[in-house]
């Protein structure tokens, strides 16, 4: 049999409709299947006023359950035998009492009979709707049901070659039915079904498509073919589509113009107000470039084909518009004048209560992005200015309405302000890549300012103990080190994190944190002077004994928690002396690159390269420059894909197993002096003659970075170390011939460990 539900309601927000499709269907299916029953098939449906359900195939009753559950022995204690019938529902005389090998058991034979399907269909739905998980919901009138809206009622029928019946079910007052309702407007008049495919075509004809998808897909040809026939082009956002298609029962597209005065302000604007405010979709002309209509998505047909809805839709967005035109006008007057007035507000916003205000931050970028222009080809003049003005878009009147777009809109600014064209691009893009869909900049001021921006987030962040817990990344680091990751390796971009480091180390406050901490904790003995320059303090530690044990006492509690090596490095030091900034900033790199490597692995993950992989390559010298490790890993995962990989890998490990056995056995270390001369077989000289030649072709190839040739010298090694394998024995009673042999081995290790480290790889 087939099964419908329906659940008629006040309007569904179009952002909770998809979920609430996937849980309807779970939670109906779950419960059917945990109560015993199976079916062939279920889809869920939405409109703005209902959510249904269909399931095909559904069995008409559940299967009769015998079962049999061991208790407790028939003399233990009195509590757990009644623990044991509360658990089965039944009394000491229903128990049956079997032997077995250490004595007398209780066991319980639970026997539950088939159930028809409306009884359970019945009981899994009332359950569901009382506990349906909205992300809000509502209670209207005396009951107390909770609903997204108010809900007006209920179509649940099970239906076969019979015919059909209402399952027999109240909820909160709401009985089940047949019943359901049209359009709002063009056919509020109720009707009767007895099946979905009957429910389908009822709606239809009562001016409802029941189908999302099929609503999409009608507001998305009839946009486009309104927009081609005035030689314009729809303006792609898949999520205004599909909101749309939540916010209409019978879409009705109409293609509006854009009045002539509006047509000069940027087209994100355009854009941004319509699609923000009235849920427009724009409308862009190929040949000028600009945003010159909009489509509208009407819920009714009307006799004037929606004239009187667009001109009322034309009112509004005049009205928005010219809010729109007057923050652009003011805006750009500011930018023309240089910024001044943003730049000056930048100082009273406060960026972290410990890494300062956004002016501060602006500095720190500025500063940062002037010394990595060079690693990416960019001038450091244009660099440093651009990260000047990048944030200054934030005081705009623009991005106070619109903040997505920030960064956009000081594209336009700069522009304005009569500055170079990459200097405006890199305040546009400096945000980007935002996702990992997101387009990476390629232009090297903007790449400049852009890893700049990433990094001062990133380690400054880390500096002040704000590090992401479990799921919890309130500022975003996760995705600003994927940004930095796939700034680098996109482009390949060879800067490592020491450079940055080092590049961060005076003005930057990526030891913000513990000198904010020095100055707390150190003063003068009487309390009358605080401390705010990190080698004052120190100073100050060493004349005043008693302050600095006070001191040092607080700079451990503040790092006490995320920073174990900091502690570590103080407890190590002299009385009376603080860890140099050097110091304090390589531990603090070494722990933001460790986070790098972990958003890393996924990054490649994600592009098919296996994990041991990467955890080899990283183990390498060299692991913060990401571009090469990115490199070496892509080449080292191809190999591995090839025909010589496993068997290669396989001669590798058991080299190095061997090897390993031996040191640990004679408490030396086999690492020099393996001699042909001493080779008994032929596969001992063949391997040799092999080393002799990957050797210096591995070496040459890994200074060279061409990591494909040093795969390739390598593998020309699987065949030689196989034979060697299949033919020698390494531990002979020869102790001369067997400490050759493990010499030999250990170039064998020493030329895997040229490329990675292939212990770490499994298989």
């Amino acid at each position: 049999m087939d099964l419908l539900i329906e659940l008629f309601s006040e309007e569904i927000p179009a952002r909770m409709q998809p979920r609430a499709r996937e849980d309807l269907k779970r939670l109906i299916t779950d419960g059917l299947v945990d109560a015993g029953l199976t079916y062939a098939s279920a889809g869920a449906f939405s409109t703005p006023r209902r959510l249904a359900l269909a399931v095909e195939g559904l069995t008409a009753e559940s299967k009769p359950v015998r079962e049999e559950r061991k208790g407790p022995r028939t003399d233990a204690p009195e509590k757990a035998i009644e623990g044991f019938l509360r658990s089965t529902g039944l009394t000491l005389d229903q128990l049956e009492r079997r032997a077995e090998k250490k004595g007398e058991v209780f066991f319980a034979v639970i026997e539950k009979p088939g159930r028809k399907a409306a009884d359970i269909v019945a009981e899994v739905l009332e359950a569901t709707i009382r506990d349906f998980p909205w992300p809000k919901s509502m209670r209207w009138g005396s009951g107390s049901l909770r609903w997204v809206r108010p809900l007006h009622s209920i179509i649940a029928i099970l239906s076969d070659e019979g015919g059909a019946q209402v399952v027999p079910l109240t909820v909160d007052g709401i009985a089940a039915g047949d019943t359901t309702r049209g359009h709002r407007f063009m056919a509020p008049d109720a009707f009767r079904v007895t099946g979905f495919d009957d429910y389908a075509a009822k709606l239809r004809r009562a001016k409802v498509m029941l189908d999302p998808a099929e609503r999409e897909a009608a507001i998305r040809q009839e946009a486009a073919n309104l927009a081609f026939a005035r030689g314009w082009e729809i303006v792609s956002d898949e999520g205004l589509m599909t909101e749309l298609a939540g916010l209409v029962e019978w879409p009705v597209p109409l293609m509006g113009v854009i009045e002539q005065r509006f047509l000069d302000l940027p087209p994100e604007v355009l854009q941004t107000s319509m699609k923000e405010h009235q849920k427009f979709l724009s409308a862009r002309n190929p040949k000028t470039g600009r945003i010159e209509g909009y489509v509208t998505v009407a819920n009714i047909e009307t006799p004037d084909h929606g004239a009187t809805i667009l001109a009322g839709n034309q009112r509004v967005l005049a009205a928005r518009l010219s809010d729109a035109a007057f923050f652009w006008e003011n805006d750009l007057r500011e930018a023309r004048a240089g910024m001044q007035a943003w730049a000056e507000g930048l100082k009273a916003v406060t960026f972290h209560a410990k890494l300062g205000s956004q002016a501060d931050r602006v500095e720190r970028i500025a500063a940062l992005a002037r010394e990595i222009a060079p690693a990416v080809g960019a001038d450091p003049d244009q660099a440093e200015q651009a990260a000047k003005v990048a944030k200054l878009d934030l005081r705009s009147a623009m991005v106070g309405e619109f903040p997505e777009l920030q960064g956009t809109m000081g594209r336009y600014y700069a522009q304005a302000a009569g500055l170079p064209d990459a200097v405006a691009d890199a305040a546009r893009d400096h945000y980007s890549p935002l996702g990992p869909s997101d387009e990476v900049p390629s232009a090297p001021v903007s790449v400049a300012v852009a890893l700049a921006d990433k990094y001062n987030i990133l380690g400054h962040f880390f500096a002040a103990k704000e590090k992401p817990t479990g799921s919890k990344d309130p500022f975003a680091l996760r995705r600003a080190a994927l940004g930095m990751i796939r700034l680098i390796v996109d482009n390949s971009v060879r800067l490592s994190l020491e450079y940055l480091v080092s590049k961060d180390i005076d003005g930057a406050s990526f030891v913000y944190a513990m000198h904010n901490g020095a100055a707390l904790m150190t003063g003068q003995p009487d309390g009358s002077t605080v401390i705010t320059d990190f080698n004052s303090a120190m100073v100050l530690g060493n004349q005043f004994p008693d302050t600095f044990g006070r001191a040092r006492s607080q700079m451990l509690e503040m790092f006490e928690t995320g920073h174990d090596d900091f502690v570590k490095l103080v407890d190590d030091k002299p009385a009376g002396r603080f860890p140099t900034k050097r110091e304090v900033l390589e531990l603090l790199a070494a722990d933001l690159l460790a986070f790098l490597h972990d958003r890393l692995k996924v990054h490649l993950r994600d592009q098919g390269i296996r994990h041991d992989v990467i955890d080899a390559v990283l183990a390498m010298l060299g692991s913060d420059d990401l571009t090469l490790v990115v490199r070496r890993a892509t080449a080292l995962n191809g190999m591995l894909g090839t025909g010589d990989g496993p068997n290669l890998l396989q001669g590798l490990k058991r080299a190095a197993n061997i090897l390993a056995q031996a040191e640990e056995k004679d408490g030396v270390e086999y690492s020099f002096g393996a001699d042909p001369k001493f080779a008994e077989t032929d596969e001992e000289r063949a391997l040799f003659a092999a080393l002799d030649a990957a050797e210096p072709k591995i070496a040459a190839a890994m200074r060279a970075e061409d990591f494909p040739a040093a795969m390739s010298a390598i593998a020309a090694l699987r065949a030689p170390i196989d034979a060697f394998f299949e033919a020698v024995q390494v531990n002979t009673d020869n102790q001369v011939v067997r400490r050759n042999r493990l010499n030999l081995l250990s170039r064998i290790r020493e030329a895997g460990r040229l490329i990675a480290d292939f212990g770490r790889i499994e298989g």
